[in-house]
């Protein structure tokens, strides 16, 4: 798949993220499907920490100079260290919407991207530019994923039907 439909997809799920939080009770925002488990808002934050903080800064890196070390982060204790569910959802959607626009213009900018630059990542070895590019638009599917199981299973205990005859999820 070429870098530039990676790109068109990257900005195509702005419009998805933006459809799937879209029309959210307050309740069903903070709604957990189990304890251990995120919630959408969660999500969200994850989103745009992850927008602002891991792949675009990663992608820049790499092209830039694969030499330099990355900056460690630690996305999945940010739920908790950066309080997720004490944010507020609006805002926090605004900010992720923005982020990925201005990302998308970034990626659209670029000339002649080195995309086989290559960083010797610790833990997953050597990974190119475009490794990190491909990867941030995996990690979009993944919690595209997420998110309508969870708005599947938010239906599921809160409509007060059998959703049987919808199907098996």
């Amino acid at each position: 798949m070429k870098e530039s439909i990676i790109i068109e997809k990257l900005a195509a799920n702005q419009g998805v993220f933006q459809y799937l939080f879209a029309n959210l009770s307050k309740e069903e925002i903070r709604w957990r499907p189990y304890p251990d488990h995120w919630s959408l808002l969660e999500i969200l934050c994850h989103l745009h920490d992850n927008e602002h903080e891991d792949f675009k800064v990663r992608v820049q890196s790499v092209l830039k100079n694969p030499t330099i070390p990355l900056t460690p982060i630690e996305p999945f204790s940010w739920v908790t260290e950066r309080n997720y569910l004490a944010q507020n959802f609006d805002q926090k959607l605004t900010a992720f919407l923005q982020k990925r626009s201005d990302s998308i213009k970034w990626l659209n900018h670029l000339k002649q991207p080195s995309w086989s630059n290559t960083y010797h990542h610790e833990t997953y070895g050597k990974l190119t530019a475009r490794n990190f590019l491909v990867n941030w638009l995996a990690h979009d599917n993944l919690h595209i994923r997420q998110i309508t199981r969870i708005k599947y299973l938010y239906l599921r205990e809160h409509a007060g039907e059998d959703l049987t005859y919808a199907g098996k999820w």
